[in-house]
């Protein structure tokens, strides 16, 4: 075998024995609200485009938030993500927001319980946690 035929064969090698136990990022996408019954009550799908929105009272439901490939919107806040940590089980998301006249960066620290339930944890304020189920539609 050549050289180059050897690394090859190690670079296969070596990622097929990754690629089944390494982490996959958790797939955030889609509309998240505190309660999965809640979700026809806090999304509503307006527009041409059929986009997922907030209902006029959602945050008499509970509230949620929306997830895009590079933000996170809420009811009156739009963030664009700028970094994010996610080892498959744990997502640590700092997001620049903006609302009104006002910037912030905001730190999120969410855990994955399922595929279509995570926690927010408030680090600082012991037993401060919020659930978030995914809706669908």
């Amino acid at each position: 075998m050549k050289p180059d035929g050897k690394l090859r064969a190690i670079v296969m090698a070596s990622t097929l024995l990754v690629l089944p136990g390494g982490a996959h990022a958790f797939d955030l996408a889609g509309a998240w609200a505190t309660s999965a019954d809640q979700c026809g009550k806090v999304f509503a799908r307006k527009g041409r485009a059929n986009q997922v929105t907030f209902t006029n009272f959602s945050g008499i439901y509970g509230g949620g938030f929306i997830a895009e490939s590079d933000r996170l919107r809420g009811k009156f806040e739009n963030c664009k993500i700028k970094s994010r940590k996610d080892d498959g089980k744990d997502l640590n998301i700092i997001v620049s927001c903006a609302s009104g006249i006002m910037t912030s960066n905001v730190q999120f620290f969410l855990k994955v319980v399922d595929d279509d339930t995570i926690t927010r944890d408030f680090p600082g304020v012991e037993g401060m946690q919020v659930s978030y189920h995914r809706c669908k539609f």
